[in-house]
């Protein structure tokens, strides 16, 4: 369902991503890791549109996001790090307001907002103007926009960022149960996420891929066994550097 080919980024003489190249199928959860300023913002923005790439392409569900924009965003749904929510809102006017701009009414659209209310437990807040929200249901509103029209991809940036423990759980096994259908990328720095709810994991550093396999295979080339033990070993080393070829380091997938 998603398919990133060769990515090149530029801004001005920084070069930030490096011939970035992986595939997301229906029903895999793809964890998105790597240090701050490593470039996983900018891929997601580039998978969604937001951003254009200096060289390379994406496809969604077959459509080529540069040459068919439109085709392509229908068919996702972005979570992005700092969701823009109109403060002024009402939680369900806001959501209202996404469904209309995302073509749904009548039926379609009441079933909708039901659905995501539920999904994402906003019933208490459901009339409260959207900039009273603690931190942790402004982020629930924002994954609900994400969701509202059920779409086939899901690019979630830091889906649990500001959530307590149990709200975390819940987005957890959210993302697991859309897992089984959905193709599915989500950044995250929590690296108990990754073993919880991803099939598959992805690190990144200086804009390089450096690993690409399950996060069992991960663990399994630290003598500790330990998700963060594997991360440091990638990310603090010298070796990813943007102009290296990322075959140099730990990739389990021949596609990537």
């Amino acid at each position: 369902m998603i398919k990133v080919d060769n990515l090149f980024k530029t801004f001005g003489n920084k070069q930030v991503l490096s011939d970035v190249s992986f595939e997301v199928a229906p029903g895999e959860v793809l964890g998105f890791l790597g240090p701050n300023g490593a470039g996983k913002s900018t891929t997601m923005r580039i998978i969604t549109g937001f951003l254009e790439p200096s060289a390379g392409h994406v496809e969604v569900c077959g459509f080529d996001v540069a040459t068919h924009a439109i085709e392509a965003k229908k068919t996702i749904g972005y979570l992005p790090e700092s969701a823009a929510l109109y403060e002024e809102m009402r939680v369900g006017d806001f959501l209202k307001f996404i469904a209309e701009i995302r073509g749904m009414s009548g039926p379609a659209q009441r079933q909708a907002l039901e659905r995501v209310c539920e999904q994402c437990h906003l019933e208490s807040v459901w009339h409260q103007a959207i900039e009273t929200l603690s931190k942790g249901f402004r982020q629930r509103t924002g994954l609900a926009q994400a969701l509202i029209h059920d779409p086939q991809v899901l690019v979630l940036d830091e889906p649990t960022d500001g959530l307590d423990p149990n709200q975390k759980f819940e987005i957890r096994e959210l993302i697991t149960e859309m897992g089984r259908s959905k193709a599915i990328v989500f950044s995250t720095h929590v690296l108990e996420e990754v073993e919880a709810v991803c099939s598959r994991a992805i690190v990144i550093n200086a804009g390089v891929i450096v690993a690409n396999g399950t996060p069992q295979e991960f663990k399994a080339r630290v003598p500790s066994g330990r998700m963060d033990d594997f991360f440091r070993l990638v990310t603090l080393t010298d070796t990813a550097h943007p102009t290296q070829a990322p075959s140099s380091h730990f990739n389990s997938e021949t596609h990537a």
